[in-house]
């Protein structure tokens, strides 16, 4: 388990479920630190699980965490893999203990409901999502008077949410997805696209679907193109993540 310490007693978790690329070891040191320079904060402290490795933190240590975020990955939401099958039971235990869980991309597409393929393929690139009425409605947010009603967001998936979990609130869609966020309770938030991604990251893994035949040759170079004229709103969705994890999530109705 890798740690980042500071002072202050606000303890955080990534549970990630992708190995580091040679590119991210290289830039950032691993994608831990992406993500800690993305959501953390000073006065916090991150631990990294490698739950694709099968690396899981300890049951009785759960209740020492404020919150967890977990990662994309390569595999599927819906593999019948041990280390996802033993995540999903994580997670639907950190549901009932009340814990804030952030999913990224597959970690949103690992809290129930409904998940398949696209019917439409790959969505790669920066994309539009919409918020719907009910992210602005019910108030979750500090500073949600300076949230735009469209933000930009790097996606890279070729599953996605197809309906969501029972009792979930839908936040955000595309129209490429139908399901971008959603909220469950007020203590799970699930993103479809990756908030802490860079351009940088993205292009690299662009050549790496290219390299290993995921995705066709100018298909790739269509979305390197793109990805070159498109900026992400990433503040704006840092900013989300932030509020969301460090408990500036005010309620929601109960279904439970």
């Amino acid at each position: 388990m890798k740690e980042m310490k500071v002072h202050g007693e606000r303890r955080y978790a990534l549970l990630l479920a992708a190995t580091d690329s040679e590119y991210v070891k290289k830039v950032y040191d691993g994608y831990f630190n992406v993500f800690v320079d993305a959501f953390g904060d000073e006065g916090e402290k991150w631990d990294l699980f490698r739950v694709v490795e099968g690396e899981f933190p300890e049951m009785d240590e759960l209740h020492n965490y404020e919150g967890f975020v977990v990662s994309g990955s390569p595999h599927d939401a819906y593999g019948d893999e041990y280390w996802i099958l033993e995540l999903c039971f994580l997670l639907q235990t950190l549901f009932a203990m009340q814990k804030k869980v952030l999913g990224i991309c597959f970690g949103h597409q690992s809290f129930g409901g409904k998940v398949a393929r696209s019917h439409s393929g790959w969505d790669i690139g920066v994309r539009t999502v919409s918020l719907t009425e009910d992210f602005f409605s019910y108030g979750l947010f500090d500073g949600l008077d300076e949230i735009p009603p469209t933000l930009s967001i790097i996606e890279c998936h070729q599953d996605e949410v197809w309906e969501v979990p029972e009792g979930a609130q839908l936040l955000a869609f595309s129209d490429k997805t139908g399901v971008e966020m959603f909220t469950l309770g007020d203590n799970i938030l699930g993103i479809q696209g990756h908030p802490e991604y860079t351009k940088d990251i993205l292009d690299n893994l662009i050549d790496r679907l290219l390299s290993n035949n995921s995705i066709e040759r100018c298909f790739g170079e269509e979305k390197k193109l793109q990805l070159m004229e498109s900026e992400p709103d990433r503040k704006y969705w840092e900013r989300i993540c932030k509020s969301f994890l460090k408990g500036s999530w005010s309620q929601l109705p109960t279904y439970f």
